[in-house]
C-alpha cells in the first residue's frame, strides 16, 4: 500500500511542475524565483494598484500592466518550448546512438559472431578442469561471468529498496492516519483466524520446501539448479509460512533487521570473493582456492559459497517484495 501525502506544497512534483513552470529554479536548491516590484503590481487588482496622478509624458497604467502581462507570459511560453524542444533532442539523441551501435553488430550467420568463436568451445571444453563445476552453466555463471552475475543480485537488492521506499507504510509519532492504515493493513483482519487446514499442510510442507531449496542451492555446482532457482524455493516457503501464521508469527524469526543483513552479508561477501578472484585471474597469480574432486558437494572452489549468496538475497528479496505489496512493510 502507497502512502499518502499530506504536505502536498513540500512535495517533489509540486517542485518539478513550478521549474517546468518557470516559477522555481531547482538548480539553486529549489529557491522560487522573486518576482520584480513591477510584475508584482501587475498581478494585483487593479483597485490596490497606486493611482498617481496622470500627467503628461507618463505611461498609462492599464497599458504597462498589460504590456508586463504579455512579457511575463511570453517569457513562460518560451520556457516551455525550449524545454519541449530540448526533451525531443534528447530522444533524437539516444535512437541516433542505439541505431549507431546496432549498425556495428555482426551480421546474423557470420562465421566470426561470438556464438561460432572460442569462447563457447573453451567452456564445454576446459569448464570442468578450470572451474571444478560438473554442470557447465553453473561454472560459466558463477566464474568466467561472475561479474555479470553479481551485477543481477544487485539488480535484486535495488529493486527491493525502491519498492521499499514506494510501498512502505511508517507511523510517525503524532500521525493518526498511518497508524490507522497500519491497523487496516494488520495481516489477520480481513482473513480467515487461524485456518486449521493451511496450517496444518504449511506444518508438512514448509519443512519440505526448505529442504528442497537448500538441496537445489548446495547442489547447483553438480546438477542443474543453483542460487537463482534455489532461493525462489526458499522464498516460496517463507512465503507459504507467513499465509499459514501470519506476521507475528514469522517475525519471530524473519524481521527487517535479519533481511537488511542477510541481503548486506551475501552481497559483500559476493564482491570480495570474486574481487579476489578477478585481481588473482588478472594477474596471474595463484588464488590458492582448491577447485577439490569434480562431483563431490565441497568442489568447484567458490562456486558453492557463491551459490548459497545468490540463494539467500533472491529468497529475501522474493519474502520481501510479498510483504510490501501485501502489509506496506516486513
Amino acid at each position: 500500500m502507497s502512502r499518502i501525502r499530506d504536505n502536498y506544497e513540500n512535495s517533489r512534483c509540486l517542485k518539478i511542475k513550478k521549474w517546468i513552470d518557470g516559477e522555481v529554479d531547482l538548480l539553486a536548491s529549489g529557491v522560487e524565483i522573486e518576482a520584480p516590484e513591477e510584475a508584482k503590481e501587475a498581478a494585483l487588482p487593479e483597485s490596490d494598484l497606486p493611482n498617481p496622478a496622470w500627467q503628461p509624458g507618463m505611461r498609462r497604467p492599464k497599458a504597462a500592466k498589460r504590456r508586463r502581462r504579455n512579457r511575463d507570459g511570453r517569457d513562460i511560453r518560451y520556457f516551455r518550448r525550449i524545454y519541449q524542444l530540448m526533451s525531443v533532442f534528447l530522444c533524437l539523441a539516444i535512437i541516433f546512438i542505439l541505431l549507431w551501435t546496432v549498425s556495428y553488430l555482426p551480421a546474423f550467420g557470420n562465421a566470426g559472431n561470438p556464438d561460432n568463436n572460442e569462447v563457447s568451445a573453451r567452456y564445454i571444453e576446459s569448464g570442468l578442469q578450470e572451474t571444478g563445476a560438473v554442470n557447465i552453466v553453473t561454472g560459466m555463471i558463477l566464474d568466467y561471468r561472475a561479474f555479470d552475475t553479481f551485477g543481477e543480485s544487485c539488480v535484486l537488492f535495488i529493486a527491493s529498496c525502491c519498492v521499499l521506499v514506494l510501498l512502505r507504510i511508517d507511523a510517525a509519532d503524532g500521525d493518526a492516519r498511518a497508524r490507522k492504515r497500519l491497523r487496516e493493513a494488520d495481516d489477520r483482519v480481513f482473513e480467515p483466524k487461524n485456518d486449521v487446514i493451511l496450517q496444518r499442510c504449511a506444518c508438512v510442507m514448509v519443512p519440505l520446501i526448505m529442504v528442497f531449496g537448500i538441496y537445489i542451492i548446495l547442489n547447483g555446482h553438480l546438477s542443474p539448479g543453483g542460487g537463482f532457482s534455489g532461493g525462489a524455493v526458499l522464498g516460496s516457503g517463507l512465503i507459504l509460512y507467513l499465509n499459514a501464521f501470519g506476521f507475528k508469527e514469522t517475525e519471530r524469526f524473519f524481521t527487517e533487521k535479519v533481511y537488511r543483513r542477510v541481503t548486506l552479508s551475501a552481497l559483500t561477501f559476493y564482491c570480495l570473493a570474486k574481487s579476489y578472484s578477478f585481481f588473482t585471474g588478472a594477474n596471474h597469480l595463484h588464488s590458492g582456492i582448491p577447485l577439490g574432486t569434480p562431483g563431490a558437494i565441497l568442489s568447484s572452489g567458490l562456486i558453492l559459497p557463491l551459490n548459497i549468496c545468490v540463494g539467500l538475497v533472491v529468497a529475501c528479496t522474493m519474502y520481501a517484495f510479498y510483504t510490501l505489496f501485501r502489509k506496506g512493510g516486513m
